[in-house]
């Protein structure tokens, strides 16, 4: 694969993903991708996936599964937003049009018209 690609979750499942987050694909073959995740590579179905070139510049909008409380901080409770540039993930308490990351300090708009996970996602 010579071009650069990314994925993210685009079905509301449970693997080793954060929803939202944008991965770098490594390598895709056949029904699977690998993607490089925290350091560590990942194999995940295609289908299970949305790759682009390039990951859109705006905050993606996550509302947390309720089977998934337990293992979500206290402050992402609630519905959160997915940093675009590292994936950092900050509380949601009003509808901001634009928010900086408190982790790479970029800005970036707030995708609150993405339908992103449309069966439980948002």
């Amino acid at each position: 694969m010579t071009e650069r690609l990314y994925a993210r979750l685009r079905e509301n499942v449970n693997v080793r993903l954060r929803r939202g987050a944008w991965y770098k694909v490594l390598h895709i073959e056949g029904l699977k991708a690998l993607l490089q995740v925290n350091g560590r590579n990942v194999v995940v179905a295609t289908a299970l996936l949305e790759i682009v070139k390039r990951p859109p510049p705006h905050w993606t909008v996550v509302q947390p599964r309720p089977e998934d409380a337990g293992r979500t901080p206290g402050t992402l409770a609630q519905r959160y937003g997915v940093c675009p540039s590292c994936g950092e993930r900050a509380p949601l308490r009003s509808r901001p049009r634009r928010l900086r990351c408190s982790y790479c300090k970029y800005e970036f708009a707030v995708a609150w018209d993405e339908a992103y996970l449309p069966d439980g996602g948002l």
